[in-house]
């Protein structure tokens, strides 16, 4: 099973090893610094996503591993209009209910968990730790920092970040591209395109994102 990943990156390994210990047998990269960047961490670095769009298939599937939600957004559809084989990634120590539903293009690290009747959009990340919990909807290039929390219920907008160490209360929104610092506290809702920080979370400025 061969994997392709584009994005030579940190959050790129930790895709990679993710990928390697949920069965894949062979995990490569392009990314478009290539071919100054060769090598990413013990992966190999063959080629830019042009090589990519015409190699899509010899992979039994891809993967982008970019965290910025646009440019993920971007290559993700691109690889989508080449006809790539999109998979998700679960780490195996990760706790992912029968009764989730987790969509194409998505990581799910280690020691996450993601509880029943949850659903994760297209191309999303619940990074190491972080808490998807029941009902939650993620919508699609929404991005869950580590040891972040989704109570019960929660709606996060597409393209939405929730930093790390941040909590959500149940049953709130957060709006479209709107992103929560670390260690907020989330107990109303949050209006698309802001940033939010603090105890309880407050709205500091328009999303950068």
């Amino acid at each position: 099973m061969r994997l392709a990943i584009l994005g030579a990156s940190g959050h790129g390994k930790v895709v990679a090893d993710a990928a390697g210990l949920s069965g894949w047998s062979s995990m490569v990269f392009f990314d478009d610094a290539w071919p100054e960047i060769a090598k990413n961490g013990f992966w190999p670095v063959v080629g830019d996503t042009a090589t990519m769009l015409r190699e899509v298939s010899n992979f039994d599937g891809v993967i982008v591993a970019i965290g910025n939600n646009s440019t993920r957004k971007a290559k993700q559809h691109e690889l989508a209009a080449s006809g790539a084989r999109l998979v998700s990634v679960i780490h195996p120590s990760a706790v992912v209910s029968d009764f989730a539903v987790v969509c194409a293009g998505s990581v799910v690290f280690a020691n996450a968990v993601v509880n029943a009747c949850a659903e994760i959009g297209e191309g999303c990340i619940v990074n190491t730790g972080a808490v998807v919990e029941h009902d939650c909807v993620m919508g699609d290039f929404a991005h869950l920092s580590p040891n972040a929390v989704l109570a019960g219920g929660v709606k996060l907008g597409p393209m939405a970040w929730v930093g790390a160490c941040a909590s959500v209360k149940q049953l709130i929104d957060v709006g479209e591209g709107a992103m929560v610092g670390m260690g907020a506290v989330v107990t109303k809702s949050v209006p698309s395109a802001v940033t939010v920080v603090g105890n309880p979370a407050k709205v500091l400025s328009p999303s950068s994102q």
